[in-house]
C-alpha cells in the first residue's frame, strides 16, 4: 500500500472511531452524558477492525455510489422473498409470534413480496443447477420441521434452506420475540425486563403447540435460535423424548459466551464487555435518537456486520446487503434487551436429553461470534453427533455457504426418517416451489 493510502486508511480509521463517538456524544444530554461517552469509547473499539476495510472501499468507491449499490442489491435481490401460510402463537406472556408454514405438498401460500421467480434469468439459472439426491431406508414420517432464527435475524435467515425443502417436508418458520414480524416482547415493554433464553425456549414451545401440535419434530437452530432449541429441551424434556426425531445445531453454544472475545484484543474486549450492559440500556432509552445515529454510520456498520457475518472474500454482494437489512432492522432497545441473556446461558446439562437422537452439529471456523470450539464441546457431549466444521466460514455460515449447509441437513432429515426414499431436494438457493418428491 503506498504510503498515501495508508495515511487514508489511518484517517479513516480515526475517523470511524470518531464519528461512532460522535454519534454518542450527539445524542447524550445531561446526566445521560457519560454513559454515552462510553458508548463510543465501546462503539471505537468494536469498528477499529471493520474501519480499515471501510477505509479501503472509501478510496475507490464514493458514498453516493455506495447508496446507490445498496439500493440496487435491495431491489434486485432475491433473498428473503419467501412466504408461506401466516400464523400467530401466543406466549405465556401474552406476546404475538409470528410463523409461517411451508407444506410438504409445496403449499403455503407460495411466493411473496419481491421474491417473485426467484430474481430473474440469471439468478434462477445459477440457483437452480445443483439438485441433491436423497437415500433412505426408512419409511417416511410425516415430519415438521422447526426453524429458529438468531439475534438480530429473522426468519428469513434460512432463506436457501427454506428454497431447497419446499415441497419436500412440512416446515416451520417462525420470528422470535421482538424480532421480524413478531411482537415487541410484552414483560420487556411492560415490565422492563431483558430477554432470558429460557422465556425464548418457552416461545418455541407455544409456536410448536399452535403450528406442529401433533407427530414428528425436527428441530433447527441458528446461534441463539440453537440456545432457544436447548432451552425448550430444558423446561420440556418429555417433549423432546415424545416427539423430536432429530435436531440441527448451527454456530451456536451452549454457555460460556462470557468469554468470547469476538476476535479483538482480550484487554478491549474487557473494557467494552464491563460498560456494554449499561452503555446498551442507556443507549435504549434514546432509541429514535440512536436510530439517526446507526444511519448516519451506515458506511461503518456495514463494515461490522460483514467481519461479523462472514468470513469468505466472494460473498455475494446481494446475500451481504441481505444479511446487513435483517440486522440493521432490529432497534437498539430490542438488541439491549437480549444483550444480558448470552452472559447468563448455560444450557450445557440440556444437551443430555439429545443423546439418542440423530444430531448435526455445524459451525464456521473462522465464526467470531459463537466459536467453532464451542461447537466442538458440544459435539463431545453428544458422541454420536455428526461434527461438520466449516472452513472460511463465519457466523451466518447458512447464507455464506449454503449448499453445504443445506446438504448436511438434508442428510440429518435421512436419518431422523423425515424424508422419503429418493427425493430430491431442490437447488440450495432455488427461490421457485416447484422442488418435491422425486
Amino acid at each position: 500500500m503506498s504510503e498515501s493510502n495508508a495515511e487514508a486508511v489511518a484517517s479513516a480509521v480515526a475517523s470511524a472511531t470518531e464519528a461512532a463517538a460522535d454519534v454518542a456524544g450527539g445524542v447524550a444530554a445531561g446526566g445521560w452524558r457519560r454513559a454515552t461517552g462510553i458508548a463510543g469509547v465501546a462503539i471505537g473499539v468494536v469498528a477499529a477492525g471493520a474501519a480499515a476495510g471501510v477505509a479501503i472501499e472509501r478510496l475507490t468507491v464514493g458514498r453516493g455510489m455506495r447508496q446507490k449499490a445498496r439500493l440496487a442489491l435491495d431491489s434486485a435481490g432475491p433473498y428473503g422473498g419467501l412466504r408461506g401460510t401466516p400464523g400467530t402463537a401466543y406466549a405465556d406472556d401474552g406476546t404475538e409470534l409470528y410463523y409461517e408454514v411451508d407444506d410438504a405438498d409445496g403449499g403455503g401460500g407460495g411466493q411473496g413480496g419481491d421474491g417473485g421467480d426467484g430474481g430473474g434469468p440469471a439468478a434462477r439459472t445459477a440457483l437452480t443447477g445443483r439438485r441433491r439426491r436423497l437415500f433412505g431406508r426408512r419409511a417416511p414420517a410425516p415430519v415438521t420441521v422447526v426453524f429458529s432464527h438468531g439475534y438480530c435475524l429473522n426468519q428469513d435467515s434460512w432463506h436457501f434452506q427454506r428454497a431447497a425443502l419446499r415441497g419436500v417436508v412440512r416446515t416451520v418458520h417462525w420470528d422470535q420475540r421482538s424480532h421480524g414480524r413478531s411482537g415487541r416482547g410484552v414483560t420487556q415493554v411492560r415490565d422492563g425486563s431483558p430477554v432470558t433464553i429460557g422465556e425464548l425456549g418457552r416461545d418455541l414451545k407455544a409456536v410448536i403447540d399452535a403450528a406442529a401440535p401433533e407427530g414428528p419434530i425436527v428441530l433447527v437452530g441458528h446461534s441463539m435460535g440453537g440456545m432457544t432449541v436447548m432451552a425448550l429441551a430444558d423446561a420440556f424434556p418429555e417433549l423432546v423424548r415424545e416427539r423430536v426425531v432429530g435436531v440441527a445445531l448451527v454456530g451456536t453454544s451452549s454457555g460460556r459466551l462470557g468469554e468470547v472475545n469476538f476476535g479483538l484484543p482480550v484487554a478491549g474486549v474487557n473494557a467494552v464487555r464491563r460498560v456494554l450492559p449499561g452503555v446498551l440500556k442507556a443507549l435504549g432509552q434514546r432509541a429514535e435518537l440512536v436510530e439517526k445515529g446507526r444511519r448516519a454510520t451506515a458506511d461503518l456498520f456495514a463494515g461490522i456486520i460483514k467481519r461479523y457475518s462472514f468470513a469468505s472474500r466472494d460473498v455475494d454482494p446481494a446475500v451481504a446487503r441481505f444479511a446487513e437489512r435483517m440486522i440493521e432492522s432490529t432497534p437498539i432497545d430490542v438488541v439491549a434487551e437480549y444483550y444480558p441473556a448470552f452472559n447468563d446461558h448455560d444450557k450445557t446439562d440440556a444437551l443430555a436429553e439429545f443423546a439418542d437422537l440423530p444430531v448435526l452439529v455445524l459451525a464456521g471456523v473462522r465464526d467470531l461470534v459463537t466459536p467453532s470450539e464451542h461447537s466442538e464441546e458440544i459435539a463431545g457431549l453428544l458422541p454420536d453427533a455428526e461434527l461438520v466444521l466449516v472452513p472460511d466460514a463465519g457466523h451466518l455460515v447458512m447464507l455464506e455457504h449454503p449448499e453445504l449447509v443445506t446438504d448436511r441437513l438434508a442428510d440429518l432429515l435421512v436419518r431422523a426418517g423425515a424424508v422419503p426414499a429418493a427425493t430430491t431436494v431442490g437447488g440450495y438457493g432455488s427461490t421457485s416451489s416447484s422442488a418435491g418428491p422425486g
